[in-house]
């Protein structure tokens, strides 16, 4: 039985994320780092809580057998280019870091459809960067999933993001070949891959969009 390190639980991917986790009988432990308790009862749960601004002397918690990265931002909610980074990119490859040096076997990261370090807007260079850190660490076992826009019930209300999902929904049936990447992917398919890279001993290491829904077709 394995014990899973969430990191994001609060977030549209990482509730989705916890309730399969909860329901899927590999795991026997689910430690959630929060910043306060979430509503959620079950045995399998235990709450670390946390500010997240001082992650050493968290290192004895981050310890188990597959860790789960989903927090992430906005420039709305984190206007402050230092906070916003500190979130996107410090945020990550520090618990990358401590989880490596646990021996923690799998890392899972949501990252998101054409990441690279080099880009020129901070979210997808930040995410490149992040994907290259994980990748230098040689984790036992190594998802980086690369969703497109996300389907499911946000909390916070994004105009822009709504009015793009629209309108790749209708563009859907038309994305053929290297655009398949670009079709809108709902959380529960996004999660229920996160658990089974988990559980694979695979090579491949990062997996874009239309490579996620594959792990829900079988």
């Amino acid at each position: 039985m394995k014990t899973a390190l969430v990191f994001g639980s609060s977030g549209l991917v990482g509730q989705q994320l916890v309730q399969q986790l909860i329901q899927n009988n590999s795991y026997q432990k689910i430690k959630l780092f929060v910043r306060k308790k979430l509503n959620i009862q079950n045995p399998k749960i235990e709450f670390i809580e946390t500010k997240f601004d001082n992650l050493e002397i968290l290192s004895s918690e981050i310890k188990g057998d597959d860790c789960f990265f989903c927090i992430g931002t906005t420039k709305k909610n984190s206007p402050e280019k230092s906070e916003y980074q500190r979130v996107e990119l410090e945020l990550p490859k520090k618990i990358a870091n401590l989880a490596k040096q646990n021996e923690v076997q799998s890392f899972i990261f949501v990252s998101s459809g054409y990441a690279n370090s080099k880009s020129s807007g901070d979210y997808l260079r930040f995410k490149g960067l992040v994907e290259e850190e994980l990748i230098s660490l040689k984790f036992n076992n190594l998802g980086i999933l690369r969703p497109s826009f996300l389907l499911g019930n946000r909390k916070e209300k994004r105009i822009g993001e709504k009015i793009g999902i629209i309108i790749f929904k209708m563009l859907s049936p038309f994305m053929v070949g290297p655009l398949k990447r670009m079709k809108p992917i709902h959380v529960k398919t996004v999660a229920s891959a996160m658990i089974k890279i988990a559980q694979l001993e695979i090579k491949q290491s990062i997996f874009e969009s239309d490579e996620i829904v594959k792990f829900n077709e079988d």
